[in-house]
């Protein structure tokens, strides 16, 4: 019999179009291991939506691996010495993985190479992006650092590789490494299970993801307009699927490239907003953590850590007791489903740091633990975009008007789902509520123009 084949798993929780693990399968016995490594990230260590995500992801992989007799051998602690640990155990001769581009582990990549020696290999595969950060480049040569000509170059390219199926045999080893049991990882928040909502938003798992892929290609001619109505949510709800891995974006990009819509043409630039997220942290590992562009962090922005009427502030966004009603109901849509609607998620930022002049990396943080597909480089990327401070992002100047955004696209229905105290108004009246119709709904903490003088004088400050 061939020498044992472990595949580490990471965020490619799937079985079809897994090329690490249809490698490993064509080589010899497999071992799956997943190793819960959450020292290895510091501040963005998996967050609590994350690892409620995970639990059941995890739960239904190894259900899929059950039924081919094999199964996930789980552990905790430091990935690199425990992989290599367990390839001494079962004398592996190689250990398979998917390519990842967060910073602790691409150090995790080089820590384990170092730790399997010259006798045993370790094997890298791309397949959780459209292509591989740095396949486009400028004429130079160069990796883009905008979005657009970056766009414009990869759709020359696509479509991408073929997608594989599931190994055809999973073949198991003469005996398994001690595993962990998922349940004693205590994932799931119990005291109090605050994840109920979550639970009932979503389905989980790679059969959930790509039945979640069948319902899409018949909504998707309508994505180009319907994106922008959070009422309606014509979205894919695919993002956290491809977070985890569960469904690829080249298994994606291939059920959905013969359509002729425009729908379809806006829906692929955000697949491949992705891959450019992705080629922006591969070229600035710290971009979620530090801001692209210069001015005076300290003129700019109110620290929540600097003042107790500042923290109150950032509490009632995180919380959605803002005033105004389409911010506090992204807000609470996000808490109750780890999820939050596209549009709305960039008027909440915005009302972050540009009504309330607040750190964008605050807001980058509260968003990574409570968002179910919270990603290290769209996160970043995203945050940096909104706030004007990134390397391809809106100008600062450009700041969004919540109550102009919430009328327009008819967000009166969301409201209603989110904040229900404001259940009984009518369309009218419920994007900026009169204050004697309020009840024990808040005020707005700060007027719009208030809020867009202020952060324009900051913005001037911080610049000279």
């Amino acid at each position: 019999m061939s020498s044992p084949q472990i595949v580490w798993l990471r965020r490619d929780l799937r079985m079809a179009d897994q090329p690490a693990l249809h490698a490993a399968a064509q080589a010899g016995p497999v071992i799956p291991v997943f190793v819960l490594d959450q020292d290895r990230a510091g501040d963005h260590a998996y967050g609590g939506a994350s690892l409620v995500w995970l639990h059941y992801s995890l739960e239904s992989l190894g259900k899929g691996l059950g039924s081919r007799r094999s199964k996930n051998v789980l552990r905790k602690g430091d990935a690199p010495q425990i992989l290599a640990s367990i390839a001494d155990e079962v004398g592996a001769s190689c250990v398979h993985a998917m390519r990842h581009y967060e910073p602790w582990w691409k150090e995790a990549e080089d820590e384990l190479r170092d730790a399997l020696g010259e006798d045993r290999k370790l094997c890298l595969y791309d397949g959780n992006y459209l292509l591989p950060p740095g396949s486009v480049t400028t004429g130079s040569g160069d990796p883009y650092k905008i979005y657009t000509p970056f766009s414009k170059s990869m759709l020359e390219v696509m479509p991408p590789r073929d997608v594989l199926g599931e190994p055809e045999t999973i073949s198991s080893p003469e005996s398994w490494p001690e595993s962990d049991d998922l349940g004693d990882w205590d994932l799931l928040p119990t005291k109090p299970d605050w994840a109920g909502g979550i639970r009932d938003f979503w389905d989980f798992g790679e059969a959930a993801g790509h039945e979640r892929l069948e319902w899409w290609t018949d909504q998707v001619a309508d994505y180009d307009e319907g994106r922008n109505l959070p009422s309606k949510d014509i979205t894919s709800r695919l993002s956290p699927h491809l977070h985890w891995g569960e469904i690829s974006p080249a298994q994606v990009w291939h059920k959905l490239k013969d359509s002729r819509s425009d729908g379809w043409k806006t829906y692929a630039k955000e697949i491949i907003w992705r891959d450019y997220a992705q080629n922006v942290i591969d070229q600035f590992p710290d971009y979620p953590r530090e801001s692209y562009r210069d001015y005076d962090e300290r003129t700019l922005w109110r620290n929540p850590n600097a003042g107790h009427l500042i923290e109150e502030d950032l509490k009632c966004w995180q919380r959605g007791m803002t005033g105004y009603p389409i911010v506090d109901a992204g807000m609470r849509q996000l808490w109750q489903t780890g999820w939050m609607h596209n549009r709305v998620r960039m008027i909440c930022a915005s009302f972050l740091v540009k009504h309330l002049l607040i750190d964008w990396r605050f807001g980058e943080q509260w968003y990574w633990d409570c968002l179910v597909d919270a990603d290290y480089g769209n996160n970043g990327v995203n945050w940096q975009w909104i706030s004007g401070t990134g390397v391809d992002s809106n100008m600062f100047s450009r700041i969004m008007a919540p109550l102009t955004q919430s009328e327009k696209f008819d967000a009166a229905d969301y409201i209603r789902e989110y904040v229900p105290e404001l259940g009984g108004l009518s369309d009218d009246e419920i994007h900026d509520p009169p204050d004697d119709k309020r009840g024990d709904y808040p005020v707005k903490m700060i007027g719009h123009k208030e809020a867009r003088e202020r952060a324009l004088e900051a913005y001037r400050a911080s610049k000279s």
